[in-house]
C-alpha cells in the first residue's frame, strides 16, 4: 500500500486539476473578504476572518472542491485508458481505490494549509486587527484539519460515484449540496453534532468560546467514524471494476436474402 500511496503522490504532478483546488482555497478567502464589506454590524479582525473563511469552506467550497478533485483522479485511469495495464500487476482495483482515498486525505491537508495561506495574505491586505502568532498557528490548525474532516464526511460519496467514468460530477454536485445543508444543521446544536459536515466543525472546537455554541465531542467522534465504517462497508462490497463494466457484445444476426 506504501507504494501505491508513493506512485499515486507522483503521478500528482501531470494534474493540472490539483490548481484548480488551490484557486478555490484562494475563491473562499476572496469570498469571505467580499463578506466583510457588508455593513451587517458585525467586528472584524483576524480570528473572525478565520472563523468565516472555515464557515465557507463547510458550507459552500471544500466539500465540492475535494469531490472533484478526488474523483477526477480515480477516474482519470479509465480516460486515459491505463487501467487495463494497472491491473495487470497484482493488485486490485479496490487497492488502488484505497492508495487514491489516502493520497487525496494527505492533498486535503496541503489544501487547508494553502488556504491558510491565503487567509493570513488576506487578512493583511484587509487590514484586521488582532494577528498574533498563537492565533495563526491555532487558526492553521483549525482550517487545515477541518478540511480533512469535511474529506472524510464527503467519502462515501466518492466511494459511490467511483464506479462510474463520469459519475464523479454527479458527486461533485451532491457534495455541494451536501455541504450547503450543513448552513441549516448549525442552526441546531443537536444535529449539528450528528451531521457529519457540521461534526467537522465540533472536531476542530469552532467557537467553542460562544456560550450559545455547545459541541458533544463524543458525538462528532462518532459521527465521523460512523463515515469511515460505512466507506469501508462500500469498498468491501464494491466489485472489480473492470468486471462490471465489461460491455456485452451483442450478435450480430446475418440476415439471409430471400430468393437465389
Amino acid at each position: 500500500m506504501l507504494k501505491i500511496v508513493r506512485t499515486e503522490i507522483l503521478k500528482l504532478k501531470r494534474y493540472h486539476i490539483l490548481w484548480a483546488g488551490i484557486a478555490l482555497m484562494l475563491l473562499s478567502v476572496m469570498l469571505t473578504l467580499f463578506t466583510s464589506m457588508a455593513n451587517d454590524g458585525s467586528v472584524w479582525d483576524f480570528t473572525y476572518m478565520i472563523e468565516q473563511v472555515i464557515k465557507n469552506n463547510m458550507s459552500t467550497i471544500f466539500p465540492m472542491c475535494i469531490t472533484l478533485i478526488t474523483g477526477y483522479i480515480i477516474t482519470r485511469e479509465q480516460k486515459d485508458n491505463t487501467l487495463k495495464n494497472i491491473l495487470t500487476i497484482p493488485i486490485s482495483f479496490k487497492q488502488l481505490l484505497v492508495g487514491k482515498l489516502l493520497v487525496c486525505g494527505i492533498l486535503s491537508l496541503f489544501l487547508g494549509m494553502i488556504c491558510t495561506i491565503f487567509t493570513i495574505m488576506g487578512s493583511f491586505l484587509a487590514g484586521f486587527p488582532g494577528f498574533s502568532v498563537g492565533l495563526a498557528l491555532q487558526g492553521f490548525i483549525q482550517i487545515t484539519f477541518v478540511n480533512l474532516f469535511l474529506y472524510i464526511a464527503v467519502m462515501p460519496i466518492i466511494i459511490l460515484t467511483s464506479r462510474f467514468s463520469s459519475g464523479f460530477l454527479i458527486g461533485v454536485i451532491v457534495a455541494f449540496v451536501y455541504g450547503y445543508c450543513g448552513m441549516f444543521a448549525a442552526g441546531d446544536m443537536k444535529l449539528a453534532n450528528l451531521y457529519p459536515i457540521t461534526a467537522s466543525l465540533g472536531l476542530i472546537h469552532y467557537r467553542s468560546y460562544d456560550p450559545s455554541v455547545h459541541w458533544n465531542s463524543l458525538i462528532c467522534s462518532l459521527s465521523m467514524i460512523f463515515v469511515l465504517v460505512l466507506s469501508a462497508v462500500l469498498l468491501l462490497i464494491m466489485k472489480n471494476k473492470m468486471e462490471s463494466n465489461k460491455i456485452k457484445k451483442q450478435k450480430t444476426k446475418i440476415v439471409r436474402k430471400k430468393g437465389w
